[in-house]
């Protein structure tokens, strides 16, 4: 995923430096458990907002590429340019119509054309400026195309039952956005935001991922709190002791817990006067 450095306190570097560095082992296995939960729903959702023949497609922080692979060989879409801050895991699944832009989105500069489709997954919440950065990707968006933006929703609310899960997880959130700027709590306010960037109609949708034991999604966060371990430890609301319980608890059929939800949010770019 692209990102960028948190301007002010946190001192943990941008995402990708410190906790999920794309050289370290197993990250791109720990990527592609979270496409494993997600591209299923994000694939549907594109075929039904009309993704197909003829539709270029740029899909930012595309990570191992598996949205881009999947658009291009399921959709048939006439090609995806496929950008991200590093792109390793995007230059061993080359195909036909799929190109690959080394690039940081946060950069003044950034403006790579302007497309059918214009995607991001997982990618903002990681950012600063966001409401700067939903305007400069609206600005990408072709007359008569969509920007679809999903990202991560926190369902462990005060009222939420303590579990060890949500206990972890909310050291997690905590622990993230004080070192690398992972910031949650404005991903509600995705609709109005795309409103707000010249967008309409707008819709979405929100997904949950069931955890069950061994599922994509389980690992997934077994992986990630692995690797963010030392950011949670210095929250203080979680030990090594409360970490291992959790990742045993993800692997049990004693689990009851609702994993964090993908939000979901289209908004149209207006034809053209004429076209058509």
């Amino acid at each position: 995923m692209t990102a960028a450095r948190r301007g002010g306190a946190p001192d943990g570097g941008r995402y990708g430096e410190t906790f999920f560095r794309p050289g370290q082992a197993g990250e791109g296995e720990r990527i592609d458990f979270g496409a494993l939960a997600y591209d299923d729903i994000t694939m549907a959702r594109l075929r039904a907002i009309g993704a197909g023949p003829g539709w270029h497609c740029l899909d930012i922080g595309a990570g191992t590429g598996t949205v881009s692979g999947r658009l291009l060989e399921e959709a048939g879409v006439a090609s995806v340019l496929a950008v991200d801050r590093d792109v390793r895991f995007l230059t061993e699944r080359s195909s036909p119509g799929l190109d690959v832009l080394e690039a940081d989105i946060t950069a003044p500069g950034f403006a790579p054309g302007r497309f059918q489709l214009v995607h991001a997954r997982f990618v903002l919440i990681h950012l600063p400026e966001r409401e700067r950065l939903i305007k400069t990707l609206a600005g990408l968006v072709a007359p008569g195309g969509v920007l679809v933006l999903s990202d991560a929703v926190d369902l462990t609310s005060g009222r939420t039952p303590s579990t060890p899960y949500t206990a972890v997880m909310r050291a997690m959130w905590q622990g993230l956005r004080a070192t690398i700027g992972t910031d949650v709590s404005w991903v509600p306010s995705y609709p109005q935001l795309l409103r707000e960037a010249g967008l309409k109609p707008v819709a979405a949708e929100v997904h949950v991922p069931p955890l069950l034991p061994g599922s994509a999604i389980s690992r997934f966060w077994a992986d990630t709190w692995e690797r963010s371990r030392a950011a949670m430890l210095a929250t203080g609301l979680a030990d090594d002791a409360a970490i291992d319980v959790a990742i045993r608890y993800l692997g049990s059929d004693e689990c009851a817990a609702l994993s964090a939800g993908m939000l979901t949010v289209w908004g149209w770019r207006k034809p053209e006067e004429g076209a058509g």
